[in-house]
């Protein structure tokens, strides 16, 4: 029994295409990332101490 090894080229460019749309989607998910955390900031805001006391968390001065 003998073992074929293949080698497959790919198209020109194809690496560097494949790199800037994982830099792209590195951009995206970072930017997501930024939002949720940024509505989750302004709702606890937007929360009366009491509220805040309730959940566990306590209101931190900026």
């Amino acid at each position: 029994m003998s073992i074929a090894t293949a080698t497959r080229s790919v198209p020109l460019g194809a690496v560097t295409t494949f790199r800037l749309v994982n830099v792209f989607e590195e951009v995206k998910d970072t930017i997501i990332s930024w939002n949720d955390a940024r509505q989750t900031r302004n709702a606890l805001a937007k929360l009366s101490a009491y509220q805040l006391a309730d959940i566990g968390l306590s209101p931190a001065v900026r």
